[in-house]
């Protein structure tokens, strides 16, 4: 489980093609090597993938995760290569503060952002806040609610309108800081899952139809 509190920005250092559609890479990140235990969930742009693998390069830690075929055909990892930068966040431990929302690393599909606007925001030192437009898959517009929640790319974050099967986000300064956003344009794929809760409320409401 996570929350969508990014807490570090990795970087693909190494890729490979292993036996099918396995696809092994290699991510430097600011951890303590220490701290990652082989067998350890990390979500990676929001996917939740496990360590197989840790060492030291450069004064920096690496781990390796392994992307099966199904990860590779729902997610944007089929886009990752050497020097893509992706968020990461750690699996909650108990007594961790639950900053964002219920996340599971569980991608639902993929997000088009097909507009970006500035906004500006006077004298805050952090820069402009940015507004996002994005195009969910049509059968996964159901599940996103305007005051509700989304994780794109492994970053939680409340949905400020809804139309049809577009919905927008508001990225604050810090955010676009220190997170991948502040490097997203219109075209780009971001990892969806949308909100647990709205999963469930819907799966309900499909078997009192049922009934």
């Amino acid at each position: 489980m996570f929350t969508g509190i990014v807490t570090d920005i990795g970087v693909v250092s190494d890729f490979q093609l292993r036996a099918g559609e396995l696809r092994r890479f290699v991510i430097s990140c600011g951890y303590d090597r220490a701290s990652i235990a082989i067998g350890a969930s990390i979500a990676c742009s929001g996917i939740c993938l496990t360590v197989v693998e840790t060492g030291m390069k450069d004064g920096r830690t690496w781990f390796a995760v392994d992307a099966a075929q199904e990860t590779v055909e729902i997610t944007n990892v089929r886009r990752w290569k050497q020097g893509t930068r992706i968020n990461l966040e750690r699996s909650l431990k108990i007594g961790d503060e639950l900053g964002g929302h219920i996340v599971t690393g569980h991608v639902d599909g993929l997000a088009t952002i097909v507009a970006k606007e500035a906004i500006t925001a006077g004298d805050d030192p952090w820069g402009p806040t940015a507004r996002f437009v994005l195009k969910a898959p049509p059968a996964l517009s159901q599940f996103i609610a305007e005051k509700g929640s989304v994780c794109l790319d492994g970053t939680s974050l409340t949905v400020n309108s809804v139309n049809g099967d577009l919905f927008s986000v508001l990225i604050i300064p810090h955010t676009l800081t220190v997170t991948t956003w502040g490097e997203k344009q219109v075209g780009d794929k971001l990892n969806l899952e949308v909100d647990l809760m709205a999963r469930y409320a819907a799966r309900l409401a499909d078997a009192r139809r049922g009934e």
